[in-house]
């Protein structure tokens, strides 16, 4: 399977190449953002409905993980 390298939070990593972001996310770690009282956050319906899988993406605020696919050297901020 082809492989990309992306960064999430500076660390970087290959994952295959047509996951999404949020699959490549869970890949490494349980969660991707908090929600404003604190509590951490992961997705929960995979198909862009529920948005707890908001993320920055390229410097873009508030891209659904669920939703994007990887792309080399793509670069992912979370809060988590």
């Amino acid at each position: 399977m082809t492989q990309v390298r992306i960064d999430i939070n500076g660390q970087v990593l290959d994952v295959p190449a047509g996951i999404s972001v949020a699959a490549a996310i869970a890949r490494f770690r349980p969660s991707m953002r908090r929600s404003v009282s604190g509590q951490m956050r992961a997705p929960f319906c995979g198909m862009g409905i529920c948005f707890e899988c908001r993320v920055r993406i390229d410097g873009v605020a508030q891209q659904r993980a669920c939703m994007t696919p990887v792309r080399e050297g793509m670069q992912v901020i979370t809060d988590g």
